[in-house]
């Protein structure tokens, strides 16, 4: 399996390793309500309400990179740039989901900010193939 698709794999894991503090929240306001889970959801808040906007920016973020990387792959677009932009991508979604749970803005936008740009230019990494040769 090449870099960039174990860097799909873990950017994978990253949205539900970001659902566990929201777990967590969620079974401090009194258990984990199996029943009706999206209703408790919002009504959280604080470090709870930060974990689960993290959870579901994953999501969205995953979409972007999965398809870069695809669109990289199809068009047997590979090299150290491809790689690179993948590795980039994951540590900037941790950087991330840790600058969301301390509840550091800027910071936590910057990390995002990357993290798309990271996305994008492996989407248009077709375009620039001959860099990679």
């Amino acid at each position: 399996m090449t870099i960039t698709f174990w860097c799909v794999f873990i950017s994978a894991l990253l949205i539900f390793i970001a659902r566990m503090p929201v777990a967590k929240a969620m079974k401090e306001q009194g258990g984990y309500d199996n029943h009706l889970p999206r209703l408790q959801q919002a009504r959280l808040s604080g470090r709870g309400a930060r974990a689960l906007a993290a959870h579901q920016n994953s999501f969205e973020a995953f979409i972007l990179f999965a398809v870069g990387v695809l669109m990289a792959h199809t068009t047997q677009t590979q090299g150290w740039l491809i790689d690179t932009l993948a590795i980039v991508f994951v540590v900037a979604r941790v950087l991330y989901l840790g600058c969301y749970l301390a509840d550091l803005a800027w910071q936590r936008s910057l990390a995002w900010g990357v993290g798309l740009s990271c996305s994008l230019l492996l989407m248009l990494s077709p375009t620039f193939r001959w860099l990679l040769a």
